[in-house]
């Protein structure tokens, strides 16, 4: 064979292995792709939220079991409950869903401890799918809070966070509860999470929650037991910004 001829045999199985690769079908192997904010229909193989610019998230229609995977055979991890510490209804965010046997099954984040748990349940479990378009930053080096809406910053604070004995969580979260006047200590407003802090027998059991305060003059600072404390003006406005079921993402 001639140094012509190997060559254009060589370019001919590059080609042809190129031709193989392209001819794959994009899906497999890929993740989901991210259902647009506004679809409708039912629910197959899809990524349900990006917590970021789309979350979905459901409160419970039964006290089903969460499992491990997407199938009755799954590990039960715990069972969805109605309702949360302070009584509002619970909020499950709503991660993927996935076609299995013909049975829809989603995977949601658990609150609860310990913090980050998820698990899986059979889409009758839930009530309806609802969109929220925002997410808050808490960077507790910068002792900042930021909240933005299809990604575009909407509001910014100052913030107190936990001290070094009794720290703020580090993780992704949501807001649970919206709660107003809950007394001058926390302010107009008082914002519930999915996060739980280290002291267990605080009240609701450690929930961390995002409120006002009494004390502005510690802002920004570290003097809370795990909450996070906002002046009780711009708690004020973010009331009005940030809905039930917005990601929280603490770093």
């Amino acid at each position: 064979m001639t140094l012509t001829t190997k060559t254009l045999f060589s370019s001919a199985v590059v080609s042809l292995a190129l031709a193989a690769a392209a001819a794959v079908p994009a899906s497999a192997g890929a993740a989901p792709a991210l259902r647009p904010a506004h679809a409708s229909g039912p629910l197959g193989t899809a990524l349900l939220s990006n917590e970021r610019t789309i979350t979905r998230y459901a409160h419970p229609y039964t006290t089903s079991k969460i499992r491990t995977r997407p199938s009755v055979h799954g590990h039960t991890i715990t069972r969805l409950h109605y309702h949360t510490e302070d009584g509002p209804l619970e909020v499950y965010p709503v991660l993927q869903s996935r076609l299995v046997h013909q049975a829809t099954w989603l995977q949601i984040r658990i609150p609860g401890r310990p913090n980050g748990r998820k698990g899986w349940v059979r889409e009758e479990a839930l009530g309806p799918l609802i969109v929220v378009q925002t997410s808050l930053r808490i960077n507790r080096t910068t002792l900042k809070a930021t909240l933005y809406k299809k990604g575009k910053r909407i509001w910014q604070s100052p913030i107190g966070v936990g001290k070094p004995s009794t720290p703020t969580p580090a993780g992704q979260f949501w807001i649970r509860e919206k709660l107003q006047a809950l007394g001058a200590v926390y302010g107009p407003w008082a914002f519930g999470t999915s996060a739980y802090s280290i002291l267990t027998d605080w009240p609701g059991g450690g929930v961390v929650g995002i409120h006002g305060t009494n004390e502005p003059s510690l802002i920004p600072g570290r003097p809370s037991h795990g909450c996070i404390r906002v002046p009780n003006a711009n708690i004020s406005r973010l009331a009005k910004l940030m809905p039930v079921g917005t990601p929280v993402r603490i770093v």
